[in-house]
């Protein structure tokens, strides 16, 4: 991990020509960030396998490095989850994304790498931030409390990220992509984000003939939510151009219900039932929208995918994987 001492300036272009290592590059996002990289015209892209590198150790962090010689890192690893999962699991969300992260960052640091590319989570904001979100707003209170851990560990990211450019002139940029979704995304009832679970809820329900479903809080919540390949153009675009201490927000600026949500995915999945509110479980946070001026203005990001047409290509690839009964379909 003592391949360079200096920190080397990113290039107008911090990716073209360079070797990209994206942690995460198996998963969901991961897989379409590295898609749209390659139009980056990067010299080589590496994708660390959990299988052979636990980011979570020094050691396997140390192994990623050495074999990777990466010149940018784009850090998408992560342990996520709905409210359920984060209910369930605060005190490994906490942990192991800050290990990751705070590990990765000073052994890229060591290792003279040009530019890391942080990706935080809208969970970080306050819970009651005034709408839309803007990133200077990040501090004016606590996060939602079910999302906390893992809000905060993302969070500490952003600081030592800016800490390390005061320092070390170390390249360190953070982006904070609202809830993403898209064929792909994970529709295990137990980790699920509520996009894929509430589309798996309809069509189960559709397919059993149940008279109703039953939806998690009152309905009021507000959530935004950025198309996957969306997210990954984004991504892209701010590991290329953008090379500022402050963080960026990535999302659509477009806020929707949890109602109004759950009314477009009973329509657009063929459920004639009944939606039953169960009020005694919590909404999260009241309200979440971004503003995404910054991204617009620093590094030329505005989100293509309308809404519903999302909605739609998700719904598509979820009833071909259950056809098929492929893995992802967690039926």
């Amino acid at each position: 991990m003592g391949r360079r001492s200096e920190q080397v300036a990113p290039p107008p272009s911090a990716v073209a020509g360079r070797r990209v290592l994206v942690t995460g590059g198996a998963g969901f996002l991961g897989t379409r960030v590295v898609e749209r990289l390659r139009g980056a015209d990067p010299s080589e892209i590496v994708v660390p396998r959990s299988a052979d590198y636990d980011l979570r150790t020094p050691d396997g962090i140390g192994s990623a490095l050495a074999d990777g010689r990466p010149d940018v890192v784009i850090h998408l690893a992560a342990v996520v989850g709905g409210i359920g999962a984060n209910r369930a699991h605060p005190g490994r969300f906490f942990y192991e994304n800050a290990i990751m992260g705070v590990q990765l960052l000073e052994a890229a640091r060591l290792a003279g790498v040009a530019k890391f590319v942080t990706i935080g989570t809208v969970c970080s904001y306050p819970k009651f931030t005034p709408v839309p979100f803007h990133e200077d707003a990040l501090w004016d209170g606590f996060p939602e409390e079910t999302n906390a851990p893992y809000g905060l560990a993302k969070k500490m990211l952003l600081i030592q990220g800016q800490a390390y450019r005061q320092e070390y002139g170390f390249h360190s940029i953070h982006l904070i992509p609202v809830n993403l979704y898209g064929p792909g995304d994970n529709f295990d009832p137990a980790s699920s984000h509520v996009i894929p679970a509430l589309i798996k809820k309809c069509i189960d329900a559709r397919e059993a003939g149940a008279p109703e479903i039953e939806v998690w809080g009152s309905g009021r919540a507000s959530r935004e939510f950025l198309y996957v390949d969306d997210a990954a153009e984004g991504i892209v675009l701010a590991s290329e151009r953008y090379d500022d201490p402050e963080p960026v927000n990535l999302g659509t600026g477009r806020e929707v219900t949890i109602r109004a949500l759950v009314e477009l995915l009973v329509e657009l999945t063929g459920f004639e039932g009944r939606v039953q509110w169960d009020a005694s479980q919590p909404d999260g946070q009241p309200r979440r929208a971004l503003d995404t001026t910054r991204a617009r203005e620093r590094f030329g990001f505005e989100a293509k995918t309308p809404f519903r047409d999302g909605l739609e290509r998700t719904i598509a690839w979820y009833e071909d994987v259950r056809r098929g009964q492929g893995a992802n379909a967690s039926s």
